[in-house]
């Protein structure tokens, strides 16, 4: 009886499935240190910051899926944190201090579009030039 010589198939699920928690994990881990450092000001605002950072790039390279995967849902998606965000403006307005809770919006959103506006332009910027078309 012959071996066969064919190589295995993953499927693709599988392999999308490895990508993202093979992003998430050092996404985690970053998130989970910075938690524990103090800049001068919010952690959370940090890393969001730095994630839509990055996800601007990767938008602006047009990567392919698997690199989306890997870097936006994996590593990006473990590393930003939209619910604790949520939960530091919920406390500032249950404490009374609506504007630091507005001043938390804001800034957040301020720098995460910013953030995001420059590493898209980065992106598209170091975006390798697209092959010359031969037209007849």
């Amino acid at each position: 009886m012959a071996e066969s010589t064919q190589t295995p198939q993953v499927h693709p699920r599988l392999l999308e499935l490895f990508l993202v928690g093979l992003g998430a994990v050092p996404g985690a881990l970053i998130r989970w240190q910075a938690a524990g450092l103090y800049f001068g000001g919010d952690n959370n605002v940090t890393v969001n910051v730095i994630g839509a950072f990055v996800l601007g790039f990767i938008v602006g390279r047009k990567l392919e899926a698997r690199w989306q995967l890997l870097i936006g849902t994996g590593f990006c998606g473990s590393l930003t944190t939209f619910s604790s965000w949520m939960v530091d403006c919920i406390t500032l307005i249950g404490d009374g201090r609506w504007p630091q809770a507005l001043g938390l919006i804001g800034i957040t959103l301020g720098l995460g579009l910013g953030f995001g506006a420059l590493g898209l332009l980065l992106g598209r910027w170091l975006k390798p030039p697209e092959p010359p078309q031969w037209h007849s």
